[in-house]
C-alpha cells in the first residue's frame, strides 16, 4: 500500500451477497490504514460502530405529499457528495448498479472536484433488474461513466458485455472469505438445537428471491430416501420464505422444516450443516457456497453461472442442473450415507479456499484497482 485512501462505499444494507461483500470489503480496507465512509439507508449488516477508521452516513429521504414514492437515488447523491466534500473522499465505491453507481456518477459531477466512481457488479443487478427496460440505458450509462468497474465473476463479467454490448473494460475480482472467521469448527452444541437422534442437516442461506428457487428445496427433501432422518435449516429472509414453509407443511415436512432467519454470525451456523445446498436458476458467484466450503462443509450448488468458477464437481463440490431435483435428491442421500465421502469433498472444499479466496489476497487486488485508478488521475 502506498498510501491510506479515504474511500466512500454504498451498498444494500441488507444481508444479500452484495452488501456482505461490501460491508467485509470497506471492514478489511479500514484495517489495513484506509478511512472507509459507509453511505447507506441504514447501517449495513455485520458492520458494528466503534471500529476505528470506520464511519457510517444514513441517508435521509423526504416525505413530501407529491411523492408517490421519495425519490432515494437523488437523496443519495446528495450524501455521496456531502460526504465527499466534508470529509475528502479519494473516491466512490459503490456495490450494484442501480441505483448506486447512477447515484455516485450525479455526486461526482456536482462539485468543482470530480470524484473518482468505482462500481462493482453482482448479479442480479445485472442480469434482473439492469436487463429491465425501465433502467437497462441508465445501466448501461452508469457502467460507462464509471472510471472503474469490477465483476464478481468471470460469468458476470460476460454477461455485463453481452446485455449491454459495452465494450468498458471490466476487472473480475471475485468475492472472498476471511477464512480464520469461517473455518472447520466443532458446532456439538448448536448442532443439538435442530437436529435430534442422529439426524442430518441440510442448510441453505440467502435472501429468498425467486432467483434463488428455495421453493424446490421442499422438493429436494420429499424426494430423499433420507427425509425422515434429515432436517432443511434455512438461514435468511426473503419474500418466497412464508411460501416455502407453507408448501412444507403440505407436504407433511413442517416439522424437519427450520427457519432460523437473518443469522448474523453466519460463521458460527455453517458448521452445523452436513450438506450446504444453493439450488438457484443461477449464480453470479455464489458467495454462501463458499462461506460453506470454507468451513469444511460439503456444497452442492447449481451449475448455471459463476460458481463453476470455483467449484471442481465432484473434488471439492458438486454441480447439478437446478432443474433435474432427482439429481438433487440423489446427491443428498448419497453424501448424507457416506461420511467419508462428506470428509473428503469437505477437506478439498476448505483447501480451494485458502488457495484462491483467502480475505487479503483479494483485498490486495482491491487496493491496485484503487491505486491505480487514483495514480492515472494525477497523471
Amino acid at each position: 500500500m502506498t498510501r491510506p485512501l479515504k474511500i466512500g462505499v454504498s451498498c444494500y444494507a441488507s444481508a444479500g451477497g452484495s452488501g456482505i461483500v461490501a460491508t467485509e470489503l470497506g471492514l478489511a480496507l479500514a484495517e489495513r490504514g484506509h478511512e472507509v465512509h459507509f453511505i447507506t439507508a441504514s447501517v449495513p449488516f455485520r458492520v458494528h460502530l466503534g471500529q476505528e477508521r470506520v464511519s457510517v452516513h444514513t441517508v435521509e429521504t423526504l416525505d413530501y405529499p407529491l411523492f408517490e414514492h421519495p425519490p432515494y437515488t437523488l437523496a443519495l447523491a446528495v450524501k455521496m457528495h456531502q460526504v465527499a466534500s466534508f470529509h475528502g473522499l479519494d473516491l466512490l465505491h459503490v456495490h450494484y448498479a442501480i441505483p448506486h453507481a447512477a447515484s455516485a456518477i450525479l455526486a461526482s459531477q456536482m462539485g468543482s472536484r470530480r470524484i473518482p466512481v468505482v462500481t462493482t457488479l453482482h448479479g442480479t443487478d445485472i442480469t434482473l433488474v439492469g436487463n429491465h427496460p425501465s433502467y437497462h440505458r441508465i445501466t448501461r450509462w452508469s457502467i460507462e461513466q464509471s472510471d472503474r468497474v469490477t465483476a464478481v465473476s468471470d460469468f458476470l463479467a460476460s454477461e455485463t458485455r453481452r446485455i449491454f454490448r459495452t465494450d468498458k473494460k471490466i476487472h473480475t475480482i471475485p468475492n472472498f472469505v476471511d477464512t480464520a472467521r469461517f473455518s472447520p469448527r466443532s458446532a456439538d452444541g448448536l448442532r443439538a438445537r435442530f437436529a435430534k437422534n442422529g439426524e442430518r442437516i441440510l442448510l441453505h442461506a440467502s435472501n429468498f428471491r425467486p432467483v434463488k428457487r428455495a421453493l424446490t428445496l421442499v422438493d429436494i427433501l420429499a424426494a430423499m430416501e433420507e427425509r425422515e432422518r434429515t432436517v432443511l435449516l434455512l438461514a435468511g429472509d426473503g419474500p418466497e420464505l412464508a411460501a416455502l414453509e407453507y408448501k412444507a407443511r403440505e407436504l407433511g415436512l413442517g416439522r424437519q422444516v427450520k427457519i432460523v432467519g437473518a443469522w448474523e454470525r453466519i460463521e458460527e451456523l455453517l458448521p452445523v450443516a452436513d450438506v450446504y445446498l444453493q439450488p438457484s436458476e443461477h449464480e453470479s458467484f455464489g458467495l454462501a457456497a463458499l462461506e460453506a466450503m470454507s468451513c469444511g462443509v460439503p456444497v452442492v450448488v447449481t451449475s448455471r453461472g459463476g460458481p463453476s468458477e470455483f467449484i471442481r464437481d465432484g473434488e471439492n463440490g458438486f454441480l447439478l442442473d437446478p432443474s433435474d431435483l432427482g439429481a438433487w435428491a440423489a446427491r443428498c442421500d448419497a453424501l448424507l450415507r457416506d461420511e467419508s465421502l462428506r470428509r473428503r469433498v469437505g477437506l478439498a472444499g476448505r483447501a480451494s479456499v485458502e488457495e484462491g479466496f483467502p480475505l487479503p489476497r483479494v483485498i490486495d487486488r482491491y487496493e491496485v484497482l484503487f491505486q491505480n485508478l487514483m495514480a492515472s488521475k494525477v497523471d
